[in-house]
Formats: C-alpha cells, structure tokens, sequence
C-alpha cells in the first residue's frame, strides 16, 4: 500500500512577542479605568469590579508564558485592546496569505519540493480573512500552485481535518502534492478585556506537504491512518458572521468575539479526545505503549497534562508529549502542528506518533503517523 505522507512542515512565526507581565500591565490600566468610570455603580453593587489579572494566574491557569502577534501596540494599549491591522487595498496580498507564503514556502523547502508540483491546497483555519474568494484560492495564486485550493473551518480541530482531506484524496488520485496550511490571527477575534480568557491566544501559521510515500525525497511521516469526530457543543463560539447586520446587531457586543464556558469545556472535552485517541489506537491494532510521541492542540497545560496520562496509562515524560504553548500560547488549529514541526525530527524510523487536535465543535481530529 502507497501511505500518503507528511514530507514537509513549516512554521510562520510573527515578529512580535507580548509577555505575560506586558498582558498584565494593560489589563490592569484597563481594568482601572473601566472601575474609576463605573465606580457609583460598582459603590451601589448594580456592577462588579474588574479584578486583577496577574501573570502568576495566567501560568497558573494555562501554562502559557507568552504569545507571538502580528500586532501588539494596539492590544497592549489600555484605550483599545485590540491589535490595529491596516486594511489592505484589493491589489494587495491579504495578511493571512502573506503568513501562509512563508509557511509554505519553509515546508516546501524541507519536502524538497517546488510551489508548481503542488495540485491541492487546503487553508484549514477557525477564522478567515474574509468570506470569499477563498484565502486557499489566494494563497495557490501567490504562491504559485496548481490544481485547486479550497477553505475549511473546523475550529482548532481544522489543520488535522484538512490532513484527513488531502490524505483521503490523495490515496483516491484526486490530487498527487498538497498543502495544509493554517493561518492563525487569534489576536483579532480574542476579546482583551476579559479576565478569564485574555492570556488565551497568539497569532502563528504552519503548513504541511503531504505526498504518497514513495515520491518523498528524504526521510518522512508515513500517514497510517486518520479519524475526526464532530459533536456540536455552543461552549466555545463566536457569534459574529455575515447576518450580523441583518439581525440589527451593529454593536460592539461582547458574544462577536471568543466565548468559552472554560468548565464545561474541561469536563466534557477531555473524555471525549482521550476516548476518541484510544478508539484510534485500537482500530489501528497498536498499543498506547508503542506511541514514541503525543503532539497535542496546545490550548492548556492541564488538558494536555490530562489527556497525555489518560492515553499512555502513566504521565508521559516531556519528549513524549511536548508542550510549545508556553512560548506561543493558544494558536487554534496551528498548535498540534507547531510542536509535530519542532519536535519530530528526532524520532529515529519506525517510531509512532499521534498527533491530535481538539476544540469548538467539539471537533477532535486525530493522525497517526509512523517515521519513515
């Protein structure tokens, strides 16, 4: 059997770091304004204060120490907390096909690859650019591709949901080199001012070459099977979309950006990834012990703590299951695939690996690959 294979990753990482104290800093001017403006009716208990934030809650809470962003002025400023993206003109590149240039082209690179060999690509992200054209169609042209290009979103499960797409058609012959990529601008739907969830996101795009095994160049990740599984959970949403004006919903209001009920999503998400990566597992007639590496969505250290020791039945050790959101924060579908592109290259031949993904949906997608 021809395995399609993961012959190439690639990483765009943007050029602007906010640490956990920078976060916290404007968080907290913000937070005592917005109390200085509203302090009559905090004093008459019709509002609550805004509290603190702090970086030992955010580390506490997430592991995350850090995030890159492709904007930080606007959203470390107290007055606006948000990043400032100037729009670009309809001649120019959009942001989002600029980042997966770079992704790509890295990935390429590493596949040995040129842009033109390439007949798929499939832009998996939770939130585009725009509705259409379609960022995949933009990104084949600036590119250089051929073939077709198409968009999907399936939240943070979106970059191993297109894996399973390009795999899929590449073993029917619908395409014969494609590219997943995944540009991820969380900074723009991440709502700053919320205490809860501020720290949450970072912006990163990666892309992986994926080819049928015996046209790979060097060494590669055999694609032994995938699996994606959909639940429909509201718990993480962002009600914003192309109805908002026709429901008169012009207002800057709080559901237009991310919402999570973080509790909920902790008790229900984590049997569901832990179930569906063991069910993989099984249907696959390998053993959790075989597994040399879990590369997991990079949402939160306790989930991924969670997940890891329920899969390998022990806690794994840090090479087994390694963590990047520490450095990058929550980057949606992109996570799974920074920690598979910056600790994979190690493994020797024959070692297993599952990388999964997990989110909004609740979407879990799950890749089992095995270095070749």
């Amino acid at each position: 059997m021809n395995f399609p294979s993961i012959t190439g990753a690639g990483v765009f990482t943007p050029p602007n770091v906010i640490t956990n104290d920078e976060l916290v800093a404007a968080f907290n001017a913000y937070a005592d304004r917005w109390n200085a403006d509203n302090a009559e009716a905090i004093d008459a208990g019709d509002l609550a204060a805004k509290a603190h934030s702090s970086s030992a809650f955010i580390v506490q809470a997430s592991g995350i120490h850090q995030r890159y962003v492709m904007e930080k002025s606007g959203i470390l400023d107290p007055e606006a907390m948000h990043p400032r993206l100037p729009p670009r003109g309809d001649d120019q590149p959009s942001l989002m096909a600029e980042m997966a240039l770079d992704a790509c082209r890295k990935a390429l690179a590493q596949a040995g690859r040129e842009a033109g060999e390439v007949d798929l690509i499939i832009c998996a992200a939770s939130n585009h650019e725009r509705a259409y054209p379609a960022m995949a169609v933009e990104i084949q042209q600036l590119l250089g591709a051929g073939g077709f290009a198409f968009d999907m979103n399936v939240a943070c499960s979106s970059a191993t949901f297109g894996i399973k797409a390009a795999a899929d058609m590449m073993q029917s012959g619908g395409a014969r080199c494609a590219i997943v990529v995944s540009p991820e601008i969380c900074s723009a739907h991440l709502e700053w001012r919320d205490r809860d969830c501020h720290f949450i996101f970072g912006d990163v795009c990666t892309a992986v070459v994926i080819e049928p095994e015996e046209h790979a160049k060097g060494a590669h990740f055999r694609i032994l099977g995938t699996r994606c599984a959909t639940q429909f959970s509201n718990n993480i949403r962002n009600n914003d979309g192309f109805l908002r004006r026709a429901h008169g919903q012009m207002e800057d209001r709080r559901d237009m950006q991310f919402m999570q009920e973080g509790r909920k999503v902790f008790k229900e998400v984590l049997p569901l990834v832990s179930a569906h990566i063991a069910d993989h597992l099984d249907a696959a007639g390998i053993e959790a012990t075989a597994l040399s590496r879990l590369w997991l969505h990079q949402a939160n250290k306790s989930m991924n703590d969670f997940i890891g020791r329920k899969v390998m039945g022990r806690v794994p050790e840090p090479h087994e299951q390694p963590n990047i959101l520490q450095d990058y924060a929550n980057t949606s579908s992109a996570g799974s695939i920074i920690a598979f592109a910056q600790y994979s290259d190690d493994l020797p031949t024959g070692a297993l690996g599952m990388i999964c993904s997990f989110g909004a949906g609740y979407s879990v997608g799950s890749v089992l690959v095995e270095r070749s």
